[in-house]
């Protein structure tokens, strides 16, 4: 069956740096765009960055422009997420989503979805 399953979140000072990860399985990785959202408490579920299936092409959130980097292993059927320069606003579970529409923020736009991961900033 389909999993995306997301590692790498955790406790972190403010300026600080994670790299999140999302190991896929059950359908053609390779052949997918792939994204990252997060909920932050009392929040709403937002886009953060996506990714072409060839790895080309990226999209990021203005909040996240210039500290935030994704990437993708294909070999791996892994997506990551390099987060540097945390801020306390970045404190948010953080998902995986794959979908055949490229750099969408269109959260319907996607089929499949990990559980989420928890990344917390605080001093």
């Amino acid at each position: 069956q389909v999993q995306l399953v997301e590692s790498g979140g955790g406790l972190v000072q403010p300026g600080g740096s994670l790299r999140l990860s999302c190991a896929a399985s059950g359908f053609p990785f390779g052949t997918y765009a792939m994204s990252w959202f997060r909920q932050g408490p009392g929040k709403a579920r937002e886009f953060v960055a996506g990714i072409s299936w060839s790895g080309h092409s990226t999209l990021y959130a203005d909040s996240v422009k210039g500290r935030f980097t994704i990437s993708r292993d294909n070999a791996k059927n892994t997506e990551y997420l390099q987060m540097n320069s945390l801020k306390p606003e970045d404190t948010a579970v953080y998902y995986c989503a794959a979908g055949i529409v490229t750099n969408t923020a269109d959260p319907s736009k996607y089929h499949y979805w990990g559980q989420g991961t928890q990344v917390t900033v605080s001093s």
